[in-house]
């Protein structure tokens, strides 16, 4: 969208801040916090109305939906809950269906309508309903959220008749946001906040989140700790922030964070979540599962704990409670790629790679450019014997920037068990390039194991400065210590017999399936291992 355009519709913020308070009133009345809540922050984000355009507030009434005890926990776990059906939906359907034929139903209403059809397991009729609610309540935040978890692609997204209204501009942000389109999500935030929401903390979330999905670790955690400086009582989107800080294992930064938000809330979804990943953090993975199991009782879709609680059932080797516990993350969105990588795993620890394969798919299709989702299909079709896909799926891993390092050796190890070495070799090389380019030296890293095979294939293609180049780099291993001698020795007592000299070993390779770049010969002596 130009910019022109955008000004245009965000042209009266004084209106617009007029229409936010007016919708506050509206859904506190019915009970409708969560909506409450962000058009509130949003409405906070803009400047004061003078006070004699203020509009009139509405008394408040008592909701009864708070009627739970904070201090207990049932005895019907989550896993169990889940499966419970609320038998009244179908008599709810039929009602609000004839008053829908009727046009009696007001924006709210249609709301309603929509979470009944969707509980109901009817999403296409959701999303018609939905649609037809916002245009009735475009300020609804509510049903913009309903109708995101509805929403499964790009194409059905542009396909969806929206109001032109300015709150269609943080649902398409959102969206792009869901589905992965992180470059649109941010560029969508970016025009928001020069159309006059740049003091607005959920945008500033928002944002972080995007970073996170692309797992941006180091931007996204100056955005949350921006945002904590902004707003210290904020609890919204905290459970995200703490899930930076479990994969940085900043274990004192999380154990702040999570005694923090115990003193605002001990009694909210993301509180549960953050307190849950300090315990998993500490390796107390039955108390970070009963932590988990607790935000599920405040709130059973919180599509992150269930996730979380999966993982945590893997760390317990209970992977029939993990299957069900990702299961259900999939039943709240099955956009969350997290779940669908969460089964893969499970079943790969049952040894059942037909299964793995279908949901690293998934996880793949979700997630296109994840180098780890590729890694796993990877290795699922390398279980399958499929080594030509295989190949196809590390060589992308690689391309697409290999998160964890591992792509380029599995290459390299399939390239050696089917005896086509020059490949290999140049795997191997690409491998320790790319180990050494990150400036530290992983944790997991082979370099010795792919010295040692270069330091072989260079000697039996009498290529000797180079293997003795490999195996003087052996010595610098323990494991690899004894072989890069003996290797020495070897090229020694040749060398006393003939002198051949070097060539470009990486002159075009083995014609096979594996893209393969030229490259030029491994420089060994500028790496300090």
């Amino acid at each position: 969208m130009k910019m022109a355009a955008l000004c245009s519709e965000f042209g009266d913020l004084l209106q617009i801040k007029k229409q936010l308070i007016s919708v506050i009133s509206l859904c506190k009345e019915r009970g409708l916090l969560h909506s409450a809540k962000w058009a509130s922050e949003l409405a906070f984000a803009l400047d004061p109305l003078p006070k004699d355009e203020l509009p009139p507030t509405s008394p408040l009434t008592e909701s009864g939906e708070k009627k739970k005890d904070d201090e207990t926990v049932d005895s019907l776990g989550p896993l169990e809950k889940g499966q419970v059906r609320n038998e009244a939906l179908r008599e709810l359907r039929v009602e609000l269906s004839k008053k829908h034929t009727a046009g009696e139903l007001d924006g709210f209403t249609l709301y309603l309508y929509g979470v009944v059809l969707r509980k109901l397991d009817l999403p296409k009729e959701a999303v018609d309903v939905f649609v037809e609610g916002i245009h009735a309540l475009p300020l609804h935040w509510g049903a913009w959220l309903e109708l995101s978890n509805l929403v499964t692609n790009i194409e059905m997204l542009k396909s969806l008749s929206l109001p032109d209204c300015w709150i269609k501009d943080f649902f398409m942000a959102h969206m792009y946001t869901e589905l992965q389109m992180i470059k649109e999500a941010l560029q969508k935030y970016q025009n928001l906040i020069e159309a006059g929401f740049s003091k607005s903390t959920y945008i500033i979330s928002q944002i972080a989140v995007a970073y996170h999905n692309i797992r941006d670790i180091d931007q996204a955690l100056a955005l949350f700790n921006e945002l904590r400086e902004q707003d210290p009582y904020r609890i919204d989107n905290m459970d995200t922030f703490s899930n930076l800080l479990y994969v940085k294992s900043m274990k004192p930064e999380l154990s702040y964070l999570a005694h923090n938000l115990v003193e605002i809330d001990k009694y909210r979804v993301e509180t549960c979540c953050v307190i849950g990943n300090y315990y998993s953090l500490r390796s107390q993975h039955e108390k970070a599962a009963l932590y988990f199991q607790r935000a599920l009782k405040l709130n059973p879709r919180c599509l992150g704990a269930w996730t979380l609680m999966g993982h945590e059932y893997m760390e317990m080797k209970n992977t029939s409670a993990a299957i069900q516990a990702y299961r259900h993350a999939i039943e709240v969105n099955k956009r969350d790629y997290r779940a669908w990588y969460g089964l893969g795993q499970t079943y790969e620890i049952l040894k059942m790679p037909f299964y793995c394969l279908y949901y690293y798919r998934k996880a793949h299709q979700l997630r296109p450019n994840d180098s780890r989702m590729l890694v796993a299909l990877g290795e699922s079709y390398e279980k399958l014997s499929q080594q030509a896909e295989a190949k196809k799926c590390y060589w992308r891993a690689y391309s697409v920037g290999d998160v964890e390092k591992m792509a380029l050796l599995k290459l390299a190890k399939l390239h050696e068990q089917l005896n086509e070495s020059d490949d290999a070799a140049q795997c191997y090389m690409l491998y320790i390039q790319d180990i050494f380019s990150c400036g530290e030296q992983l944790e997991h890293a082979e370099v010795s194991t792919a010295l040692r095979y270069l330091g072989q294939y260079y000697f039996k293609n009498k290529l000797y400065d180079e293997a003795s180049l490999c195996a003087q780099r052996c010595c610098d291993y323990n494991d690899a210590r004894e072989e890069g001698k003996a290797l020495l020795r070897q090229i020694s007592q040749v060398r006393d017999q003939i002198e051949t000299p070097s060539a470009d070993l990486f002159a075009p390779l083995s014609n096979n399936n594996t893209p393969v770049r030229r490259v030029s010969p491994l420089n060994l002596i500028s790496f300090t291992p």
